[in-house]
């Protein structure tokens, strides 16, 4: 086989489009090589080979219903990019007591650490399909189906596990590195209607103490016992433990700031609305990190959700805000000011 160079490569997908996305002739395929031309360009051979793969996966998912059978456990390859766990990496406790006597700064960068080498709980990355739909203005139903995580972002095995809170830019840089992004407000409300288990929302005092560890560790304890006494299995869509940190066209407007929302007691009654009052840096016991695969089926057909989010015709699917247009490089690169430790609303 003969390997284009990365020049080549980009020069041929400039010529054809500016996006990418998936097509199919005559159950031929082929797969716009964006994505391949800036993984190469930027040197990243597992990025590259990632991108060859889900070129792949969007044909078998391409296919028609007889061809689809026995598919089931394709979400769970969306998650290929994010490492293996090794066994000897920290549990989720002696990850807390690791980082019990750090400041905020060096705990979001053990965070980093940890989960961008792969010490999440196996859980995690069985991704849980979500259904949306809206009406386009042609009369035209769209269904698309997002894979999502069945939990926040933790750290840890199975058996030993603490959701872990993290600030804009240490989200944002973790959901890039694994081919994910954060959920809109929409995708939220969502997964909450969708969920196998609905807990409920359980707030500690407001106070510096918010921002603690011992905060982190004593919220991720009353969730376990929480689902504990309901029977929550592994892997089972769960919602109501934790705020989201969204993304937001709000956040254009307010740079340096986090886009939170949700905790909802009930349908249509988030604890959290959509607000952007923290600052980038911010993080408290509340926020969870959920992951949202940067790929969604839309009427049966592999579609970028970046993509999607961004043409006017079909953001509204995933979106209650229109096109969403974000650079998450510039803005989780932005630095905020002193974080405010606002009460819980």
């Amino acid at each position: 086989m003969k390997f284009l160079s990365s020049s080549t490569v980009y020069e041929i997908q400039m010529q054809e489009l500016q996006g990418y996305h998936l097509k199919r002739y005559d159950r031929a395929w082929r797969f716009d090589l964006l994505k391949v031309a800036s993984a190469l360009r930027h040197g990243s051979a597992e990025r590259s080979l990632f991108v060859i793969f889900m070129s792949l996966l969007a044909f078998s998912l391409s296919a028609s219903p007889d061809e689809h059978a026995g598919t089931s456990s394709q979400p769970e390859q969306l998650t290929r990019s994010i490492p293996t766990r090794e066994a000897q990496d920290l549990t989720g406790s002696q990850f807390a007591q690791y980082v019990s006597k750090m400041n905020s700064k060096e705990r979001e960068e053990a965070i980093l650490e940890e989960v961008s080498k792969g010490n999440l709980p196996e859980f995690l990355r069985k991704l849980v399909p979500v259904k949306l739909q809206c009406e386009l203005e042609n009369g035209q139903s769209l269904t698309a189906t997002i894979f999502v995580t069945p939990d926040y972002l933790a750290i840890g095995s199975d058996s030993d596990f603490l959701r872990i809170p993290m600030n804009l830019h240490t989200a944002v840089t973790v959901a890039e590195r694994f081919g994910f992004i954060l959920p809109t407000r929409k995708m939220v409300d969502a997964i909450y209607l969708q969920s196998r288990y609905h807990l409920t929302p359980q707030p500690l005092p407001a106070g510096p103490e918010m921002r603690s560890t011992e905060y982190y560790s004593t919220h991720n304890h009353m969730i376990e016992d929480q689902e504990h006494a309901v029977g929550v299995p592994l892997g089972a869509l769960v919602s109501g433990d934790k705020k989201d940190v969204v993304m937001s066209n709000r956040l254009t407007m307010n740079l340096g700031r986090i886009a939170i929302y949700g905790w909802h007691r009930g349908p249509g009654q988030p604890i959290q609305p959509l607000s952007t009052v923290h600052g980038a840096n911010y993080a408290d016991y509340s926020h969870g990190i959920r992951l949202i695969s940067e790929w969604a089926l839309v009427n049966g057909k592999l579609q970028s959700i970046r993509q999607l989010l961004q043409n006017p015709s079909t953001a509204k699917i995933l979106s209650d805000e229109g096109p969403i247009r974000l650079d998450w490089t510039v803005l989780a690169a932005v630095q905020d000011g002193p974080a405010i430790a606002a009460p819980i609303n």
